[in-house]
């Protein structure tokens, strides 16, 4: 919802409501991809498999143009994602996994490499995807994205993927004191990076 009218309450209430439409209509399998802009992202993922998704997406990228300053103009190009780009789906994956039952979690944003589905992996999601990566150097780097996450999972004693799904999930309780540490422990890291 982009208009200032609608309140996050409303739009999250329409998104619930056309999930449950949805899967009222439909047998197969139903995911639901989502942007994490929402006040309450864990609270939104819950309410979304309680409406019957089978599955949930972290994240979709709003498409956020640009402004041409030579042109004086709005600029629509498309900005693929970087690897950069995957801390937020780290975060929220390993916060959700195995918390929502038996729905299913695909992260799918910032995967330029077999490291990001490593970390996704790590993480808690159940499938990784990437649309950048093949688009940037071609649909043989997918290839080369399984290669090495065989290659990093035998170096590792691992036998297949799902050794390592969830290994760093966040613990269930005290997310909120957890962060709060997390954000004291990189200031005082890159503090001492500073220092050396």
């Amino acid at each position: 919802a982009s208009g200032p009218a609608v309140t996050g309450g409303e739009a999250e209430a329409d998104c619930v409501a056309l999930v449950g439409a949805v899967r009222g209509q439909v047998k197969i399998p139903l995911a639901v991809k989502l942007h994490p802009h929402f006040s309450a992202f864990g609270a939104m993922a819950r309410y979304l498999a309680n409406a019957g998704a089978d599955g949930l997406v972290l994240f979709n990228r709003l498409y956020q143009p640009d402004i041409d300053l030579v042109r004086l103009g709005w600029k629509n190009d498309l900005a693929l994602s970087s690897a950069g780009e995957i801390r937020l789906g780290l975060l929220w994956l390993a916060e959700l996994s195995g918390r929502l039952g038996p729905v299913s979690l695909a992260a799918g944003t910032g995967v330029e490499s077999a490291d990001e589905v490593i970390k996704y992996l790590l993480a808690g999601a159940d499938v990784v995807m990437t649309t950048s990566a093949p688009l940037r150097h071609g649909p043989a780097c997918v290839k080369t994205m399984l290669d090495y996450l065989s290659t990093w999972l035998k170096m590792r004693g691992f036998s297949c993927a799902s050794d390592i799904r969830g290994l760093l999930r966040r613990p269930d309780t005290g997310a909120e004191a957890r962060e709060r540490d997390d954000y004291i422990q990189a200031l005082m890291t890159y503090r001492a990076a500073v220092r050396s």
